[in-house]
Parts: C-alpha cells; structure tokens; sequence
C-alpha cells in the first residue's frame, strides 16, 4: 500500500523561492502549499493539518523566529527555518523559539530534501505491537508506543526533534547516552555546533519535563558521559 504524501507548508515572502522550492519539491513527492507572510501562513494552518513547514527568517512584518516561538504555543508541527544568517547565535535562536533544524542560504535543493526527509523520519508513528508501556517521571508520564507526553489529563506539545529524543531516552532508561550518538541519531552532521544544538533541545525538553529545570531530576546530565532519562 502506497503511503501517503507529506503535506508541506512553505513559507517565502520571495515570490521566485517559493514558485522554485514548490516545483522541487512535488517533483520529489510531496504536497506542497505556500504562503508569502506569517498571516497567510496563519490563515493556511488554520484550516488545513500538514505536516512539516519550511519557513524563512528574514520576512517583513512577523519574521520565521517570531512565528515559530507562537506557532509552538499551538501545534508540534515539525519546523526547518531558512535563514541567511550563518552565524551560531542566530541559529540557536530559531531552536531555541522551537525549530527542529535550520538551513543557511544559499543551499543545495538536495542538503534542504535530505534534511526534511530527516525530520519527516524523526515523527513518531503508532506501533501496532503489544499493549502500552509508560515511564512516569514524576507528574508527567511518556507513553512509549504512541510516543506521547503528558501531564495528568493534558498532553504535551512535543516537536519532532523532542518526540525523536524522547525516544532515544525511553529505548534506554538509566544508561547515559552520549552527545555524540545523540547528534548521529538525529541525523545530523558530526561536529560542535551540532552537539551545542542537542544540549538547546535538552534544554526545551527539561522545561516540559521536569519541575526545576535547571535542577534536572529526570532528563539527567552524566559528567563525561552525555545524558540519561531516570524515570521513577
């Protein structure tokens, strides 16, 4: 049986990006639908459930950094920022706001489908196995089969990256996992950069995790050994 298509929302105030990033795209299988502004992009999700985002940065009125941070208040659609700004800082800003990977323009249209493709993968999907297996960490518990996050009766808004983490951890409780196969499980390129952006997804992640974030309890850091999820 055929899967179906991912549904990707693009975002570009340049009218050329769009049209291009639109042709390249449903030529590699997607469904793709674009808005020139966040209010046009607003009015989209609205209405209509997809299934990642590609949004640029640098955009008149409500920029990329600024949509992602309220876009997060709402839905745990995956989101891959297109910046200009190469430097450091500003990509750990659009993390930090919620994106789940960024892409420095100029970009090869083969770097930008390899990195969506990545993060499409990093969703989890519901297993038909067994019945379901919980970890509870203190009011919070993490239902591994549907790889969901909750808080008593309310659900916790994880994005891709989160749910990808959540897994890693869960697969393996009190075992310390490294930054290092932590940015390979990801999927991401080796290097420090990337192990920094794995310690801002911690971070977020600890904020819906844990009572006192900056005293961890649960999503602990192991001196010299990387990570581990302890749950009750």
């Amino acid at each position: 049986m055929t899967e179906p298509q991912a549904h990707l929302l693009v975002v570009d105030d340049d009218e050329r990006i769009r049209g291009l990033l639109q042709k390249f795209l449903v030529r590699n299988g997607f469904l793709v639908s674009t808005a020139r502004d966040a209010a046009q992009a607003r009015r989209l999700l609205a209405g209509l459930e997809f299934d990642m985002i590609v949004l640029d940065v640098m955009m008149p009125g409500e920029d990329g950094i600024t949509l992602t941070r309220a876009l997060r208040e709402e839905i745990a659609t995956p989101i891959l920022l297109l910046t200009a700004r190469g430097e450091t800082a500003n990509r750990i800003e659009g993390l930090e706001a919620g994106a789940d990977d960024y892409l420095a323009k100029p970009f090869e249209p083969k770097e930008l489908l390899l990195r969506i493709n990545a993060i499409l993968r990093r969703v989890p999907v519901l297993k038909a196995d067994a019945g379901p297996k919980v970890l509870h960490l203190g009011s919070v518990r993490y239902d591994l089969e549907r790889g969901e996050l909750w808080r008593g009766a309310d659900p916790v808004r994880l994005t891709a990256t989160e749910a990808a983490l959540m897994r890693i951890f869960a697969a393996q409780p009190g075992e310390a996992v490294s930054r290092e196969k932590l940015v390979g499980d990801l999927g991401r390129d080796d290097g420090q950069s990337q192990e920094r952006a794995v310690d801002v997804q911690i971070t977020r992640l600890r904020r819906k995790i844990e009572v006192d974030p900056k005293q961890p309890r649960y999503l602990q850091t192991v001196r010299g050994s990387g990570y581990m999820l302890a749950p009750d």
